[in-house]
């Protein structure tokens, strides 16, 4: 079994720009017009373009939107250089709404990327303490 996360995003465009700047995907298929899949390394996302105000179900009075919203589901990017990759994402437009560094566990950073969704990165070392 294969598993794909799929984002919505207001265009296939703008989702491609943020999530290459600030992990390195990349458009690896575009099966519909309106749907892409993306790859890094061993990793997979999907990236499905809906207009903001576009409702996610039929007869929902829900309706999307792409300021911050609260999800029960995120994505953890789990990386090896926790700075840099939080780096990138910031440079990318992600907002940080958390870090945590706490010696002996590693790092972690609540974010948000430029459509709202929240997403955590999630260093693979400890944090290890810097002496003086």
């Amino acid at each position: 079994m294969k598993v794909t996360v799929s984002i919505d995003v207001p265009s296939i465009e703008a989702g491609l720009k943020f999530f290459g700047e600030a992990f390195g995907f990349s458009e690896a298929s575009r099966p519909h017009p309106g749907y892409a899949l993306l790859s890094a390394g061993e990793a997979t996302i999907g990236l499905v373009a809906k207009p903001a105000g576009s409702h996610p179900a039929k007869g929902s009075d829900d309706v999307r939107r792409y300021e911050r919203h609260w999800t029960p589901v995120h994505i953890d990017f789990r990386v090896e250089d926790f700075e840099a990759t939080l780096a990138k994402a910031l440079g990318a437009g992600a907002k940080t709404e958390q870090v945590h560094r706490v010696a002996g566990y590693p790092p972690v950073a609540f974010c948000s990327d430029p459509f709202g969704h929240g997403f955590c990165i999630v260093g693979l070392q400890p944090f290890i303490m810097e002496t003086e």
